[in-house]
């Protein structure tokens, strides 16, 4: 699930590093985004929508919408598209506008 070649771009080796989403250990590449690495681990669910509890995922992969908010080392509304993925980290589920799912 994770681009490693490409005709035009290039990529340098990130060193890995590991982190829990939700109470599970997963391995990403230091520095991606937090989403990236989730998705390249094939977790496709960052939360739930507040009014229905609709699953939410990945979906402008910028920043500008809530649909990735998650809570980072204790932090609430973290956009997981934006965030460098660090050694260590605590990512959970975000319910409503800040506690945990």
């Amino acid at each position: 699930m994770r681009v490693e070649t490409h005709p035009i771009l290039s990529f340098s080796a990130s060193p890995t590093v590991r982190f829990t989403f939700d109470g599970n250990v997963y391995e990403g590449r230091e520095g991606e985004p937090v989403a990236a690495a989730l998705y390249a681990a094939g977790v496709k669910v960052l939360g739930y929508s507040r009014k229905n509890g609709r699953p939410r995922g990945l979906y402008c992969c910028i920043g500008n919408c809530s649909s990735c908010l998650a809570i980072v080392d204790g932090r609430p509304n973290v956009r997981l598209c934006t965030e460098p993925l660090r050694e260590g980290m605590t990512v959970c589920t975000q319910k409503g506008k800040g506690g945990l799912l």
